[in-house]
C-alpha cells in the first residue's frame, strides 16, 4: 500500500536528467501531502456534516473536491512563489504532494480495516496511491502551463487543472471500470504521460539554456561596449538619462547587468547538472541578492516601471534565483 507510490517517485526523480528539484524540495512536499491528507480526514471526521449525505455521495463527490483542493494549496504555493521551472519540476512535486497524501490516507485506511486483505493492500496501493500522485501532478503540469502563458491572470489560470483532477478523481470512485481494470489503465497512461512531459520539458530546458545563455552573453558585452549607444538596447537607456537623475541611471545600469550576470550563472549551473557537472558554490551570491534589493529600493516604483522594456529576464528566470540559492545550501552542507 506504500512502496509503490514511492517507487514511482523517485523513478520520476531519476528521469528528470537536470535534476533540477533537489532530494529535500520532495521531501517537504512529501510532508506537505501528507499534512493536507490530516487536514482532509479532520474535515471529513469532524469538522464537516457528511453522515446526512450518505457514503456513496461523500466517496464520489465530495471527497474529490475536498481532497483535490486541499492538495493543490501547497502546489499553488510552490508556482506562485516560482519555485517550479519547468514541467518536469511540476510532474515531480506535484506527484510528491499526492504521494504523502496518499501515504497518511492508506495508513489511516488501513489501520481502521480489522482484517484487510492482499487484494486490498494492493488496491489501495497500486491504485488509490498513484490515483492520488498522478491527480496531483496532472494538476501542477497544467496549472505550471497556464500560468506561464497568462501571468497576468494568476487566480485564474489555476481552475482548469483543478477541474481535471477534480473530475480524473471522481470518476475512478466512481469504478466505471472493474478496480484492477482502472489499476491497469492508470499505470499504462500515467507513464506515457510522464515520458512526453519529460521529453518537453527537456527541450524547453535545452532552449532556456543554450540561446537563452548565448543571448545573456552578447547583452552583458554590448553594455560593456563603446558601441552600445549605437543598438535599440543602448537607445532605451539613454532615454532614460533625460528622464531620471543620473545617480538612478547608474543604478538601472548596475541592477541590469547583475540580472545577467545572475542569469547567466543560473544557466551555467542547469548546464553543468544536465552534463552530470556541479559547480562551486558562488560565495558572493547573498551579497549579491542584497545588493539587487537595495538597487530596487533605490530605483523606485517609477524607475522600474521605466525599465520593464529593457527588463532581459522572463517570468521563468524569476526561478533562477531559487536554484541558485539552492545550490547554494546545498554546498553548504557538504
Amino acid at each position: 500500500a506504500l512502496v509503490p507510490v514511492l517507487l514511482f517517485l523517485v523513478a520520476l526523480y531519476f528521469l528528470d536528467s537536470f535534476k533540477l528539484v533537489p532530494a529535500r524540495s520532495i521531501g517537504a512536499a512529501l510532508a506537505a501531502g501528507v499534512g493536507t491528507a490530516l487536514v482532509a480526514w479532520w474535515l471529513q471526521q469532524v469538522a464537516l456534516p457528511l453522515d446526512s449525505l450518505g457514503s456513496a455521495v461523500v466517496v464520489r463527490y465530495v471527497a474529490p473536491v475536498l481532497e483535490e483542493v486541499l492538495k493543490a494549496c501547497p502546489i499553488v504555493l510552490l508556482i506562485v512563489r516560482r519555485r517550479i521551472g519547468f514541467l518536469a519540476d511540476a510532474v515531480v512535486l506535484g506527484f510528491a504532494v499526492g504521494a504523502g497524501f496518499a501515504l497518511a490516507e492508506n495508513v489511516v485506511y488501513l489501520r481502521q480495516v480489522a482484517d484487510p486483505s492482499a487484494g486490498l493492500w494492493i488496491a489501495r496501493g497500486l491504485g488509490t496511491g498513484i490515483l492520488h500522485g498522478a491527480a496531483s501532478a496532472i494538476f501542477a503540469m497544467v496549472s505550471k502551463t497556464l500560468v506561464d502563458r497568462n501571468p497576468e491572470r494568476l487566480a485564474v489560470m489555476f481552475l482548469p487543472g483543478l477541474a481535471l483532477a477534480i473530475v480524473i478523481h471522481s470518476a475512478f470512485n466512481h469504478l466505471l471500470l472493474p478496480a484492477a481494470a482502472q489499476t491497469a489503465v492508470m499505470l499504462i497512461v500515467l507513464p506515457l504521460l510522464v515520458v512526453w512531459v519529460f521529453d518537453r520539458s527537456e527541450r524547453a530546458t535545452r532552449e532556456w539554456v543554450g540561446p537563452g545563455l548565448d543571448l545573456d552573453l552578447e547583452l552583458l558585452q554590448l553594455m560593456t561596449s563603446r558601441d552600445s549607444d549605437a543598438t535599440r538596447f543602448g537607445q532605451l537607456l539613454r532615454a532614460l538619462r533625460s528622464r531620471f537623475t543620473g545617480e538612478v541611471v547608474a543604478d538601472m545600469y548596475c541592477l541590469l547587468r547583475l540580472e545577467l550576470e545572475l542569469s547567466i550563472q543560473a544557466k551555467a549551473l542547469v548546464m553543468a547538472r544536465g552534463a552530470g557537472l556541479s559547480l562551486l558554490k558562488d560565495d558572493d551570491l547573498e551579497a549579491i541578492l542584497a545588493e539587487r534589493g537595495d538597487l530596487q529600493r533605490s530605483i523606485g516604483t517609477a524607475g522600474m516601471l521605466a525599465l520593464e522594456p529593457l527588463q532581459v529576464t522572463t517570468p521563468r528566470d524569476l526561478w533562477h534565483r531559487h536554484i541558485l540559492h539552492q545550490a547554494g545550501r546545498g554546498r553548504s552542507s557538504t
